[in-house]
């Protein structure tokens, strides 16, 4: 039987920390083997953590100042991965969310199962939203973030991201491709589902396996968090490190191309007033840059502005 590692990332979770690791006593599967980053925390969050060593199979490492959301994963799973085999199964957790009893049960059952033939890679559920007190805001997490249970590998490339980590569950094989987690990656969920699919077979299961919560800190959360330069940035570094990595990915001719062409564009965005002649390559490729139809031409129209004249018309804080 495989074996299931949680990953655990903290910093200064005190206020959250219990009921989370509450909701990892309750699972009807319980995990093998839990590795927890704390990230320079200020508060009793490590005190919680060494309080729970005796109820949980915990492995605690900490760092002796914060790093970021990204490093403190990375860094977890290279703690992982000499204690896990190919075939044992991975779940990342976050401080302040509260797992369903049944989480890890229903996503190694899901994951154990075929899809299409193919046997999953990595599997991902659904969330109910939570707010900073407990109470619930939303029945799904992916009707409120506009979540596709499904994208295109040329989806993922710009950016767009349906995996989110403490939903998910997946092969340890994996952790051969993901780390170290590159410094341009944003956001570990969307490097991790890249990976999942040009190496495997991504599978969505529609229930809700975890509480989500929401309260105005989180490392990722609802609505666009960075200014139109961040934007750009972001997206330049990203598409830069893709570039860099393409032997790794193992992109096929034709996302090769798209990458090297949105390269190109977010290049020329940063430094141009407008991008009239980028107006064919929007076109044509707008399902994978905007997969949300609605609003898609308005969004192919905005995207001809480059910095200069977003900061021009709409003020430097757009």
């Amino acid at each position: 039987m495989a074996k299931i590692g949680i990953v655990l990332a903290t910093y200064n979770g005190e206020k959250y920390l219990p009921q989370m690791l509450d909701s990892l006593l309750a699972q009807t599967r319980p995990a093998d083997i839990i590795v927890v980053v704390d990230d320079g925390s200020k508060d009793s969050t490590v005190s919680i953590l060494e309080s729970y060593k005796d109820k949980l199979p915990l492995q605690i490492t900490c760092m002796p100042e914060n790093r970021g959301h990204r490093a403190a994963f990375s860094k977890a799973l290279e703690i992982a991965r000499p204690l896990l085999a190919d075939d044992d199964l991975i779940a990342l957790a976050d401080h302040d969310d509260i797992w369903c009893p049944q989480k890890l049960q229903q996503l190694e059952e899901a994951i154990e199962t075929s899809c299409d033939g193919k046997m999953p890679t990595l599997v991902f559920g659904d969330a109910i939203v939570i707010d900073a007190e407990g109470k619930p805001l939303y029945d799904s997490w992916r009707t409120v973030a506009h979540i596709q249970a499904e994208l295109p590998v040329e989806t993922r490339i710009a950016g767009t991201n349906n995996i989110t980590g403490c939903m998910s569950l997946f092969k340890a094989s994996l952790l051969k491709y993901i780390l170290p987690i590159p410094a341009a990656v944003g956001v570990h969920d969307a490097w991790i589902g890249l990976l999942a699919a040009k190496h495997g077979t991504i599978k969505s299961v529609d229930i809700p396996v975890i509480q989500y919560r929401l309260h105005g800190n989180n490392s990722v959360g609802l609505g666009n968090r960075y200014s139109f330069d961040e934007t750009c940035k972001r997206q330049i570094d990203w598409t830069d490190m893709l570039i860099s990595q393409s032997s790794l990915l193992n992109l096929n001719t034709p996302e090769t191309a798209f990458l090297q062409k949105l390269n190109r564009y977010w290049h020329k965005r940063a430094e141009r007033a407008v991008l009239v002649e980028e107006l064919p390559f929007l076109l044509r490729f707008s399902h994978f840059l905007f997969p949300e139809q609605r609003g898609r031409l308005k969004k192919v129209l905005f995207s001809l502005l480059g910095s200069p004249a977003v900061h021009l018309l709409f003020g430097h804080d757009k």
